[in-house]
């Protein structure tokens, strides 16, 4: 199975997204993934035996429980994938990013006294103005319950 099918569910992309945190345990796995999407308990579990036999992620015994870790080789491997696609968008995250800059930077000028009250206390709406170098895709989250990237 090729890394996008695997990645192309939400309840295998979620159960990463909660790796990425650290490793967990299927039970606490298993009751995110059940209140979150409404499915059983043996669905997670399958979903689970996809991600490790695709190698996406490693189990190893805790005792009684059974605790996941990603593996990064496979997520390596699937953004791999992606490079040969990245110049279609890569171009344009870096020209918001320079647009979000001037625009900071043109804000900065024509006031400064509400550039310093924009400094001093940073609003939850727009990046902190600290560096001047472009956005870049890192620079982007996603909220898997509304399904958008955000910055």
């Amino acid at each position: 199975m090729h890394a996008l099918d695997i990645l192309g569910d939400p309840v295998r992309r979620r159960i990463l997204e909660l790796l990425a945190e650290g490793q967990a345990s299927a039970g606490d796995l298993g009751r995110v993934i059940q209140q979150e999407f409404g499915i059983s308990q043996p669905a997670v579990s399958q979903h689970l035996r996809v991600l490790r036999e695709s190698g996406f992620t490693t189990v190893h015994p805790d005792g009684t429980r059974r605790l996941y870790a990603i593996e990064p080789a496979q997520l390596a491997a699937a953004d791999e994938w992606f490079d040969a696609f990245r110049g279609f968008w890569q171009p344009r995250l870096d020209a918001l990013g320079t647009e979000l800059a001037r625009g900071r930077r043109q804000r900065r000028l024509a006031d400064p006294a509400a550039a310093s009250a924009e400094q001093a206390e940073p609003s939850t709406t727009e990046p902190a103005a600290t560096s001047e170098a472009p956005a870049t895709s890192a620079d982007l989250t996603h909220d898997p319950k509304s399904n958008k990237s955000k910055e």
